[in-house]
């Protein structure tokens, strides 16, 4: 077999792994804040249980792109592959840490009845798993425009942070009883954010693999 084609292959299973992290990321982001509107403290705990398989996966994934780079020394847009995909399955792994941090918000309420209706963090996490799933798209088909729309999609997240934010700041200055689950759920929401962000991250990742250039789409 070919050098190039040994390349292609194991290049080509990075993707697979890749794919395989961020669909379990997206799926655990909406088990998360399931748990949180539902208040299910069962599933709450299955989110934090499975964190494990993501930690594994995504170390998996690492040695993979050591190997590639030590054994097949690419050069130039293959680096960029490569180092690209490490640095994406890092913040999906993240992404899959900050679900666990959700779900622990959930335990922390507990069974508490909520001080408001919760629409603009399961909101938030829609547009998340949006940003992910258009992530791994153009991952795959190496399209910078895909990426580009991440960041726009970002906003909205960011947009959806500040009224949160004002909203429960009302509610504590109104109701000082609101103010401990408000925290909880402001943290929540700052999860959300914060998920947004290393979305934007996978999305610097994959214009940089294609130009060569790490545009700045947090601003």
């Amino acid at each position: 077999m070919a050098t190039r084609q040994q390349f292609d292959n194991a290049l080509e299973e990075l993707r697979e792994r890749i794919l395989e992290l961020g669909t379990l990321v997206e799926q655990r982001i909406a088990l998360a804040v399931e748990t949180l509107y539902s208040q299910n403290l069962e599933k709450a705990n299955s989110v934090i249980a499975g964190d494990l398989q993501l930690n594994q996966l995504q170390s998996l994934i690492e040695e993979k792109c050591i190997l590639l780079i030590a054994t097949q020394q690419p050069l130039a847009r293959d680096l960029r592959k490569v180092v690209a995909g490490f640095k994406i399955s890092m913040y999906l792994e993240r992404m899959g840490d900050l679900s666990v941090d959700v779900a622990k918000v959930t335990i922390r309420i507990g069974k508490e009845k909520l001080i408001k209706p919760l629409i603009d963090i399961p909101r938030m996490s829609t547009l998340v798993q949006d940003m992910i799933a258009r992530g791994l798209k153009a991952y795959v088909e190496e399209d910078p425009a895909i990426a580009q729309e991440m960041a726009e999609i970002d906003h909205q997240v960011d947009h959806l942070y500040s009224q949160i934010f004002r909203e429960l700041l009302v509610l504590m200055m109104s109701d000082p009883k609101t103010i401990n689950q408000a925290n909880y759920l402001l943290f929540a929401a700052r999860f959300m954010e914060r998920m947004g962000d290393y979305c934007t991250n996978i999305a610097e990742e994959i214009v940089y693999t294609v130009t060569g250039n790490r545009p700045d789409l947090n601003q």
